[in-house]
């Protein structure tokens, strides 16, 4: 089929080289503009094998939309996007468009997906690709494939680990059978939908009185980003590589005890043990922050 990838990174750069090796024409490949001199491994692949590389600061455009179209692709591949994508673009090829999402739909729609699955506490996770209509991440489902979070998964590893090489196989697995006229279009169930915001700095910020297994979701839940936070002497730590303690009685927010595993934090019902710390640009391991900040047992997080 005649296709069109849109999309960026190693995820994006995967799925047009799976799409190669099953003799489908990509026709061009669209991805956001370039961040300072690092390129897009999805540009740097399509240029090194002679597709047309298109990157726009909007897909909303009129001129957009026409270059989109007259592309006459059969299809459009919607591989990891950040950009939106209007009806004029995603309805411009003759079959449509499809598109990734990381999470079982109607489930936890939303660009955050991953992130709130596991600071919601959920075990079993998934894939779904479906066909792209007017809403967020709400069309047809074409297919899904489950998987399982693990109980010390954080967002990088449940991805990187898990739903990038699933989703890349269910991207490829979709076109082949809309190749072969064989794809369905499963309406989504509104009744069981759930949307979540971004998650931000907002969603991120630790209350150290709630209980530890919150806590601890909380910050795998937000690692790599945006980081669960926390106050020490008044400014801004970002925890990391946490595990729970239970059977402690200890004060909320009160680092009890500070070793070569990290510091143990107390909790509305336990203790947190943080292993890695953040107050700048790197992740740093807390027991090294703590000597080189004067940070002793006793000290209280959150103010």
């Amino acid at each position: 089929m005649r296709i069109i990838l849109v999309g960026q990174a190693a995820f994006a750069e995967q799925v047009l080289d799976r799409l190669r090796e099953r003799q489908h024409d990509v026709l061009a490949v669209y991805c956001p503009p370039d961040s300072g001199e690092r390129i897009d491994p999805v540009k740097a692949r399509a240029l090194a094998v002679g597709i047309p590389v298109r990157q726009h600061q909007s897909l909303k455009g009129p001129e957009v939309q026409r270059e989109f179209a007259d592309l006459g692709a059969d299809l459009a591949v919607l591989a990891y996007v950040t950009q939106i994508v209007p009806r004029s673009i995603f309805e411009a090829p003759r079959l449509g468009s499809l598109c990734f999402h990381p999470s079982l739909l109607p489930r936890y729609r939303g660009g955050s997906a991953i992130n709130w699955q596991i600071i919601k506490g959920e075990t079993q996770t998934g894939v779904s690709v479906f066909w792209v209509d007017a809403g967020i991440d709400t069309g047809p489902i074409l297919l899904q494939r489950t998987a399982v979070i693990r109980p010390t998964d954080t967002s990088g590893s449940l991805y990187y680990d898990t739903l990038f090489p699933l989703g890349v196989d269910a991207v490829v697995e979709a076109v082949e059978l809309v190749a072969a006229g064989k794809a369905p279009r499963v309406v989504q169930d509104e009744a069981q939908a759930t949307y979540d915001p971004l998650c931000r700095d907002e969603h991120a910020a630790i209350d150290w009185s709630r209980p530890a297994a919150t806590l601890y979701n909380l910050i795998r839940g937000c690692d790599p980003q945006p980081g669960a936070h926390t106050m020490l002497n008044g400014r801004p730590l970002r925890l990391y590589d946490a595990a729970i303690v239970h059977g402690r009685k200890l004060r909320p927010g009160v680092i009890d005890e500070i070793s070569a595993d990290g510091w143990l934090v107390g909790t509305g019902d336990g203790g947190i043990r943080v292993k890695r710390v953040r107050a700048g640009d790197k992740k740093v391991d807390a027991g090294t922050f703590a000597t080189t900040h004067a940070v002793a047992a006793g000290t209280a997080l959150g103010t």
